[in-house]
């Protein structure tokens, strides 16, 4: 039934001007624009992220959103000269090498929003 059906993540934020100036400033996202509902939205490869505001906020343990990407170093990088500040892991299971791991048939790499929301970046492996 919804197969084909527009997908929005929404992500709380507590502060909207800090949290757009990473998403656009660090992340590189294009604006695109205020909702008279008081979110801002961006069109992210088909999809749309809505940041809403929650003046007590909200963060997930989790991931929320991941951005596939076709070279996960060379993301790495762009990202760390925009300001992005990459988590690193070892547990068991889950041990990143250069902030990144492999996760069966992806590398993953992990960071946090100003609103200290895990998003990640991942690349297929079967692709390269």
């Amino acid at each position: 039934m919804l197969s084909h059906a527009a997908v929005t993540t929404m992500l709380p934020v507590k502060d909207m001007a800090r949290a757009r100036a990473f998403y656009e400033g660090c992340l590189g996202l294009e604006p695109g624009g205020l909702r008279p509902d008081g979110k801002f939205v961006y069109q992210v490869g088909g999809s749309t992220l809505a940041l809403f505001p929650k003046p007590e906020g909200t963060k997930a343990d989790h991931t929320a959103i991941s951005f596939h990407v076709a070279d996960i170093v060379a993301s790495i990088d762009a990202l760390q000269r925009a300001g992005v500040t990459f988590e690193d892991y070892d547990f068991p299971g889950l041990k990143t090498e250069n902030h990144v791991c492999v996760l069966g048939a992806e590398k993953a790499a992990w960071f946090k929003d100003t609103e200290g929301n895990y998003l990640c970046i991942h690349e297929d492996l079967a692709t390269r």
